[in-house]
Formats: structure tokens, C-alpha cells, sequence
């Protein structure tokens, strides 16, 4: 196989639009199985792990290589369901070719636009296939007009479907003006019916029109008359696809393998390979950037895009190779170390074939290297160079979890640590102050299948409960405070006496103005060491302190009965002394978000942040009809934003968190607070 040979797609839907199906009639067409598999007898190639059989659609990454007319073309299987994203953010990052696939039954629906933007956004050529043209009372101009409203005008109908008495029964095709007809057991060849070759005529002529807008020769070719070759008008819809002039639409059935062979033809014919992509970036050894041209005459490199961890074989590192040729035995550069190449394999679906080597622009699997992760780069050692990983969606909510049986907690971490190797997206994270092991996650349900994962697969009991806020203290005025730790009862006592002085700033520190020997400076550590002590807990809550200056200013030593225990503790009783007085209040976590919503919805998501005491930072149009809102807000008013926010979107809008830092909370909320967290 050469690297112009290869084509990398990924397959991208709404749940339910049959991206799973369309898998198995294209792997049955390029003759890859000799019959297909389906959801309900729970046979797929793709969707083939229990959980993905139980729920009846998939929650993780496929790879299906098909051979094909001398081709490979590597289907990539992802989730249609929001709650596994990061599948598709993952492997975005590797293609330049997509398949969107539609429910003609259906029409547009959210994850449709969601995936459509993000791949015009990535810059990947797409084809779209509008799938179950066989459903009842289809009305396909509807859905054509739907698409193009919602999508955008680039969208291109390639094909039209046919049948008697509005029946589908297979489509013809307006690049090459020939009809293909399901003649109950599979697609032939056939006359365009009569009293559909002037739609198809129209079609055609649409085509050409822009196969014209493509190059100046074409246009005046166009405007003459003259007709224009297969190869002129295949070159230039080449052409207008690569550049996302043009987005390709075909129809069919996925169930009865109809469109399934047009749409692999036209995926080698429009589609890039991996060598007519421009030089990939990365930086070198040095960190410069650099460009990495993909072929197998440059010095290896390869990215890892997906990691799966298996019960029997381990973890597998999913690969693309970026350039070079990657083989079994050799040595590679990776997380600042060389490691040694000790298997390579095809995957197809769940099943692994040993393979000896990876050329540049093919995918495949690596077993047993040591610490290698998603967003890894493994390269040459004598050329070493980094691709730069892809972003990832921040956790947005997170859930507490309590084990019920404490023979659980060796079990617990391993678990995790398995689940986030392959969803990267997935956080963890332990809270000293509350004591709460908190797992995170991009919505309610992703948690919630988390939390059956470890229940069912790992065999932990366990509950959740929402996390707890950390609050902080601080003072708002300057204050002073007496500190005195005076005990003699016989023999060596402790005396220490210290005056210090308490006043606002920007972080915790230390100072001393102590005059004339007051307290000998080798105190001075001690009464520090005490003041940063009381900080742990103020006294309005027992919230650790933050944004004071505490300085020493003046003191008693005795010259038998002082030492540091004695100044340590009265550094904390001067503290406790003048706490009080400085007007302590309660300070909240503040988060900056990033909503990304349809501009539709923009009135009702800014009412609600305003209600949640937002403070709007900036809202910015982006592509697509799309608006970015960018807000501070107090953590604890966005524990339940997620699953609200799918609400008040229809299920589009999503969002991304930072932690910012703490303000003053309201006076109206502070006892409340403190009544609530008195005993944390």
C-alpha cells in the first residue's frame, strides 16, 4: 500500500442516524465481511464492546479498515452521543476526510449541526450521506432545503433518489448522469426513470456551474457551450471538496447496501490522500516549530490519538504515522525517553492483526509501551519532534464519590486511572480540605456511566453526592493582636510574647519590624512559622485564610523559658487576638466560562447567568451562527449549568471552565454558608 493509496474518514451523526449500519454495508460492499452485522443481533464490527451492545450505540472509537480497488480507506467509527465528544475532538485531529451521515426520517438535528461546525472549523472535506431514504413518507426537496438552511449553501446534492409511486428504490447519480437501482437484493445499473432526467438534468447542470467557478479556463469553457470532460469535471469537484467549497450529497439506504458503493467510489475519487496534505506542524528538539512532510522518505513520526485499555491484551495506543515508516524493533523517542517498537497492529473493530510495519498516513495499533498516552508524539531519536496534542473539553461537572466497602479503595484508583488513559476529557480529582474524591466529566449522563462502570465492570460499591464548595477567608481591614504563651511550673518553661500587626494583600507573607532586641531574630522563624499555621483556619467557618500580611512588630523574650515552641504558638494566638477585628469575610471560588451557543439562544442563556450572578466578560460571533459567551461566575452556581444549558439549548449549547479565583461573597449568602460548613 502507498501512502496516495490511503484515505483516513471519519464517521460522524447524530445518534441514531445509522453511522454503526452505514460501517457494516461499506465493510460488506468492499467484500471486508461476507455478510453484515447489525445492532440488535449486536454483531457490528464497530459497536462491539457489552456496554456498547447493551445501550445499542457506541460510546468509543472504531477503527474499520476496508481494501478497496486498490485502496485503503480507514472508516472511523465515533459516538453520535454528546456525552462521549471527546471521541470525535480525538480523532478530528488525524483526518482530512469525513462521512456526516443523516436520518432522512429526521432531518437536522442538534449533533448534526454540532459535528458539521466542528468539522468546517478543523477544515475537513466532508461528504454528506442522507441515510433511510426508504423510511415512509420521505420527502427529500424538504430535506435538501433543510440541510442547505442549516448546514449552508456549499452543500451539493451529487445524487437524486428514484422510485415508482415515491417508493425509494435507489438514485441516480448527477455526476455521471447513471442510475442505480436496489433490485431487492443489491444495486444495479439502470436507465435514469423518464420522469426524473430533468431533475437529474438540473442537478447536473448545477454541478457543472460550479465545476466552472473553479478555474478561469473552465468558466469561458462554460460560457462557450462546450461540454466538459469526466476527468475536468472530476479534477474540479476534487478540487472544490478539498477546499470546503463543496460539500458532496448522497442518498441511499444503509440496511439494503444502497449508496454504499458510490459513496466509496467518490470517497477515493474527492477525498485527499495523506501525501496531498500540506507539511504537518510540530517543533523540534529545541522546541522551533518546524513542518513534517507526510512520506515515507522523512524520519518517522507518529501520533497517538486514542488510547483503549483492553482486560486481556492491556493498553493499546492508537497511531497515526505522520511520516516515515514505522516498524516492529525499532527504537522510538517518546515522553523523554527511547522505548523499543515490540508489536504493531491492524485493528478492525475488536479484532488485531500482527503486521511487521506502518507507513506515513496509516493508522494502526501499538501494545506495550511504557507510560505512553493519548496526545503523545513517537518519533525518530535521531529527529525528535512533537506534534502539538489536541484540546480536549474541560470536565464541567463533577460528582463526589463515597465507597460503601473500604476493601474498595485498591481497586478505586486503578479503575480511574484506566478510564481516564482512554478519555482524556475525564478529570479526578482529590480535595484534602473536604476530604471528597471528585470525578468530572462533560454531562450528567457521562458521569452517570462512569459511575455504572466502575459498579458493573471494576465491581466497586459506591454512591455520589455532590461535591462540596472550598470556600476561603480573608480581612478587609488592618488590625493588631497580642499574642502571650506564658507557662512556668517549675524547671524550663515557655515565654513568648509578641505584638503583630494583620493587614490586607494580594497573597500570604511574613514580615517584622521588631526595634531593639524586642525578640531576638532567631524567633523570628517561629512566630512565621505560627502565623502560617492559623492561617489553615479562620474563625468564621474554618475556611484556610488567604490575602494577609502578617508582620511582627514588637515582643517579650526570657531569656531561660523562651524558645520557638513558645513564639510559634504565640504567633497563632496574635492571630486568633485580631482576627475579629479586622473585618474577616467569606470568599468564593469564581470559574470563567466559556458558553459556545446558537445565537437563537442567546437572550434566554445570558437571563439565565445573570440569575446565577454571572458577570458577562465578552460575547463574540463566531462561524456558523454561533456565539461565544465568556463569564466569571461563582462555582457554586454552576454545579447543575451543564445539564440546565441542555435545556435551554435543545440540547446544543455546551460550555468550558477555568478555576479564577476567589471574591467576596454576598452578605445575604454569608451566614448561610457559614451555618452550612461549620463543621468542615
Amino acid at each position: 500500500m502507498k501512502t496516495e493509496n490511503i484515505r483516513n474518514v471519519v464517521i460522524l451523526g447524530h445518534k441514531g442516524s445509522g453511522k454503526t449500519t452505514l460501517v457494516e454495508s461499506l465493510a460488506f460492499t468492499s467484500k471486508l465481511i461476507p455478510e453484515k452485522g447489525s445492532i440488535e443481533a449486536k454483531n457490528t464490527l464497530s459497536d462491539y464492546t457489552s456496554d456498547e451492545q447493551k445501550r445499542g450505540s457506541s460510546i468509543q472509537t472504531s477503527i474499520i479498515p476496508l481494501e478497496y480497488d486498490g485502496y485503503r480507506v480507514n472508516l472511523i467509527d465515533v459516538p453520535g452521543n454528546d456525552d462521549f465528544v471527546g471521541e470525535a475532538i480525538g480523532v478530528t485531529g488525524v483526518v482530512k476526510g469525513a462521512i456526516l451521515v443523516i436520518d432522512a426520517s429526521v432531518g437536522v438535528q442538534v449533533g448534526t449541526i454540532k459535528h458539521y461546525n466542528m468539522l468546517k472549523k478543523k477544515g475537513i472535506p466532508t461528504f454528506i450521506f442522507v441515510n433511510k431514504m426508504d423510511k415512509e413518507d420521505v420527502d427529500f426537496e424538504l430535506i435538501l432545503e433543510e440541510i442547505r438552511s442549516e448546514l449552508g449553501k456549499e452543500v451539493i446534492s451529487f445524487c437524486y433518489p428514484l422510485g415508482h409511486e415515491h417508493n425509494f428504490d435507489g438514485f441516480a447519480n448527477a455526476v455521471d448522469l447513471k442510475a442505480h437501482i436496489y433490485n431487492g437484493k443489491e444495486c444495479v445499473e439502470a436507465e435514469i426513470y423518464p420522469d426524473k432526467r430533468a431533475k437529474i438534468l438540473e442537478l447536473n447542470n448545477t454541478i457543472v456551474e460550479e465545476v466552472a467557478k473553479t478555474d478561469d479556463a473552465l468558466l469561458e469553457k462554460f460560457f462557450n457551450g462546450e461540454q466538459f470532460s469526466q476527468e475536468e469535471i472530476r479534477s474540479s469537484l476534487r478540487k472544490g471538496v478539498l477546499s470546503g467549497e463543496l460539500t458532496p450529497l448522497i442518498v441511499g439506504s444503509a440496511s439494503k447496501n444502497i449508496g454504499s458503493q458510490t459513496l466509496l467510489n467518490m470517497l477515493i475519487s474527492y477525498l485527499p490522500s495523506p501525501s496531498d496534505l500540506k507539511p504537518l506542524e510540530a517543533t523540534d528538539e529545541e522546541g522551533k516549530e518546524i513542518t513534517v512532510p507526510t512520506s515515507v522518505d522523512a524520519p518517522l513520526s507518529a501520533y497517538v490519538f486514542k488510547t483503549v485499555v483492553d482486560p486481556y491484551v492491556g493498553v493499546i495506543n492508537i497511531v497515526k504515522v505522520c511520516s516515515g515508516t514505522l516498524k516492529v524493533g525499532d527504537e522510538v523517542f517518546v515522553n523523554d525517553g527511547v522505548q523499543k517498537i515490540g508489536a504493531l497492529s491492524s485493528m478492525c473493530g475488536k479484532k488485531m492483526t500482527a503486521i511487521n510495519e506502518l507507513i506515513a498516513g496509516d493508522i494502526g495499533a501499538i501494545t506495550k509501551l511504557d507510560k505512553v498516552i493519548t496526545g503523545n508524539t513517537l518519533s525518530s531519536p535521531k529527529n525528535i519532534v512533537k506534534y502539538k496534542p489536541v484540546k480536549y473539553p474541560t470536565a464541567v461537572i463533577f460528582k463526589a464519590i463515597v465507597l460503601k466497602n473500604k476493601n474498595d479503595e485498591n481497586k478505586l484508583g486503578p479503575a480511574l486511572a484506566k478510564i481516564q488513559l482512554e478519555n482524556p476529557e475525564f478529570e479526578i480529582r482529590r480535595n484534602n480540605e473536604t476530604k471528597q474524591l471528585l470525578v468530572g466529566g462533560v454531562s450528567d449522563s457521562y458521569l452517570a456511566y462512569v459511575i455504572e462502570k466502575l459498579k458493573n465492570l471494576y465491581k466497586i460499591d459506591l454512591v455520589t453526592e455532590q461535591p462540596k464548595i472550598v470556600y476561603r477567608e480573608s480581612i478587609k481591614v488592618t488590625g493588631e493582636g497580642d499574642g502571650r504563651y506564658i507557662k512556668q511550673s517549675g524547671g524550663s518553661g515557655f515565654y513568648g510574647v509578641v505584638k503583630m500587626r494583620f493587614e490586607p494583600a494580594k497573597e500570604n507573607e511574613f514580615a517584622e519590624e521588631v526595634f531593639g532586641g524586642a525578640v531576638p531574630k532567631n524567633y523570628f522563624p517561629a512566630v512565621e512559622k505560627g502565623f502560617f499555621e492559623a492561617l489553615n483556619s479562620g474563625l468564621l467557618a474554618g475556611f484556610p485564610v488567604i490575602g494577609v500580611k502578617g508582620v511582627l512588630v514588637d515582643g517579650k523574650y526570657h531569656p531561660v523559658d523562651s524558645n520557638e515552641q513558645a513564639f510559634k504558638m504565640a504567633g497563632i494566638l496574635a492571630f486568633k487576638d485580631a482576627y475579629m477585628k479586622c473585618k474577616p469575610i467569606i470568599l468564593e471560588p469564581i470559574v470563567r466560562i466559556f458558553v459556545n451557543i446558537e445565537s437563537k439562544f442567546t437572550g434566554n442563556v445570558l437571563s439565565d447567568l445573570n440569575s446565577r450572578r454571572a458577570k458577562i466578560q465578552n460575547i463574540e460571533e463566531k462561524d456558523h451562527n454561533i456565539q461565544e459567551i465568556e463569564a466569571l461566575i461563582p462555582e457554586a452556581e454552576i454545579i447543575d449549568y451543564a445539564t440546565q444549558l441542555k435545556s435551554l439549548t435543545q440540547a446544543s449549547g455546551f460550555f468550558n471552565r477555568e478555576f479564577y479565583g476567589y471574591e467576596e461573597i454576598p452578605e445575604y449568602l454569608k451566614d448561610a454558608v457559614i451555618r452550612d460548613n461549620k463543621l468542615i
